[in-house]
């Protein structure tokens, strides 16, 4: 796993544009209905998305072969297992986990469950127990599993507050955060990924402080310089650094890295980006900001920043585009910094309707944002035909985690705008964002992606194509274009090269040795490759 000091490097300015995105573009349908769309919308725009490309007779043998496997879910569910999947890009490390491990966390730390199946610290007082008594006690143990996620959740009921319950439920168990990865690492490697960034909040309570201390100023270069001064954001930021150093230990202590037998997890690239508490005071929002890029800058083992809670909670509502202002401002500070947002997780009905329209155009025109995460209300933005556009013309992809929005928003098949945006050519990737509390995987979201918009074979694999090349990963990467009637062409080092058949040529190989992006995405086409020749027999 790439988490260490030493091996991680930072990204080179002249790569990758901020806001620009990478060079390959994301295949798209031929135009479609937009299902979320009003019902007066027009045609898809001149400028619409390109034909789909061709497929190769490797491709079309195994998309053959998925579709032979419709009448048989057991070896439906073999394929989405085994299917390369590229990498997991909205993912909250704590919500990852799976339920029953934090269970056996809470246990092994001595923990204590209230009477609202709240983890609290010992001594275990009347009206609590030791969660170590989930162990024997199968009875207390569901309770706990329902109350820690979905598990069992009314399907007639709105999840949206048991779903963020969950958190402050099980918080406690949530401590040992190489532990949370190790746990979280060899379920990526085990879906068939590739690469994983996975969200944290780094010196939360320090941060918290210092934000307290200072106290806010609505002149943001002012109070980004009291934050600054005497090196007391500094002395924040070394403390995050302490905490990933000793989470790395951790990690390579649980997952038997140094042994003869290490863990699957031990192989997967890991990133992490630091989470902003959208619901806090300004003055705390601002810090954690300028904690999170701060970071990033001076650790490569961080690569971005992003916001998190209830994008519809009261304080996010109010703060929403002062903070996308805040971000606006301290990029130019940190301009080399990634950023992707949590956007447009709102629906009619849960917030009042001035505030559907302008979340993602404010994370995408002000604050800058990369990619977005959510992106459920696009529809209902002003202009969110227009916004669509630019969105695909700056190449900001949308993080697609269908089981979630789902479950807080009650948001799915034709009423998610997932064909909207793949109708103008926005980049999309699918996630899994709190997989632990859903209680799914990543083979789920590509399977439900499979049957409830009827992709096929070749649609799939670029998707999964797709969650590398929108990867904030060091490097160039291994496509000089992205799918149309040309599909995914290789750069001109690698194109000669076939990946899973023979070793790269010498000049592919410098390529994947400078470049840690592209040598992902090889491991990913090498994989294909063996994927291809099971289900669709050799080429």
């Amino acid at each position: 796993m790439i988490i260490s000091n030493r091996t991680a490097r930072r990204r080179p300015k002249s790569l990758v544009p901020a806001g620009i995105g990478v060079l390959a573009l994301l295949a798209v349908l031929p135009a479609i209905p937009a299902t979320a769309a009003p019902a007066q919308e027009p045609p898809a725009p001149a400028a619409g998305p390109v034909s789909y490309r061709p497929l190769t007779p490797a491709e079309r043998r195994t998309s053959a072969q998925l579709d032979a496997l419709q009448g048989d879910p057991a070896r439906l569910k073999g394929f989405f297992a085994a299917l390369p999947k590229g990498a997991d890009l909205h993912n909250h490390l704590s919500g990852a986990v799976t339920t029953e491990y934090l269970i056996q966390l809470a246990g092994e730390n001595g923990l204590c469950i209230d009477a609202t199946d709240t983890a609290v610290q010992p001594p275990c007082g009347p009206g609590t127990r030791p969660a170590a008594d989930a162990r024997t006690d199968a009875e207390f143990r569901l309770r706990i599993v329902r109350a820690w996620s979905m598990q069992d959740f009314p399907a007639d009921r709105s999840g949206h507050d048991h779903f963020f319950d969950t958190f402050g439920k099980f918080g406690e168990a949530t401590r040992d955060r190489g532990k949370l990865l190790a746990n979280v690492a060899d379920t990526v490697v085990a879906q068939n990924q590739f690469y994983l960034e996975t969200l944290v909040t780094p010196a939360s309570d320090s941060a918290r402080k210092l934000a307290e201390s200072v106290g806010y100023d609505a002149d943001l270069a002012a109070f980004h310089r009291k934050l600054v001064a005497g090196g007391k954001l500094d002395k924040v930021v070394a403390e995050a650094v302490r905490e990933a150093d000793a989470a790395d230990a951790q990690f390579r202590e649980a997952a038997r890295c140094d042994t003869r037998r290490p863990a699957p997890g031990c192989r997967l690239p890991v990133r992490w980006i630091s989470q902003v508490s959208r619901g806090s005071s300004p003055e705390r929002v601002f810090t954690q900001m300028a904690v999170g890029l701060r970071l990033a800058e001076r650790d490569p083992r961080f690569v971005a920043v992003n916001l998190v809670q209830p994008e519809d909670g009261e304080s996010a509502l109010r703060n929403y585009s002062l903070q996308m202002r805040m971000l606006q401002y301290l990029r130019t500070q940190y301009p080399d910094v990634r950023l992707t947002l949590h956007a447009g997780e709102l629906t009619p009905g849960l917030v009042k309707p001035e505030d559907l329209t302008f979340h993602i155009r404010e994370a995408v025109l002000v604050a800058g944002a990369e990619r977005i995460g959510h992106g459920v209300d696009l529809v209902h933005e002003d202009d969110w035909r227009g916004l669509a556009r630019t969105m695909a013309e700056r190449r900001v992809a949308v993080e697609v985690p269908f089981s979630s929005n789902k479950q807080i928003l009650g948001v799915a098949g034709d009423d998610h705008p997932f064909d909207t945006y793949r109708r103008y050519g926005v980049p999309v990737v699918l996630a899994t964002d709190d997989p632990g509390v859903s209680r799914i995987d990543i083979s789920h979201e590509y399977q439900y992606a499979r049957d409830t918009y009827g992709l096929g074979y070749a649609e799939l694999k670029d998707l999964a194509r797709a969650s590398l090349e929108y990867a904030f990963v060091d490097g160039a990467g291994l496509w000089a274009t992205g799918p149309g009637r040309t599909a995914y062409r290789p750069v001109r080092a690698c194109a000669g090269s076939r990946p899973g058949f023979a070793p790269p040529a010498p000049a592919c190989a410098r390529h994947l040795e400078e470049n840690p992006k592209a040598a992902i995405q090889w491991r990913q086409e090498a994989a294909f490759a063996g994927f291809e020749r099971r289900y669709g027999g050799s080429r």
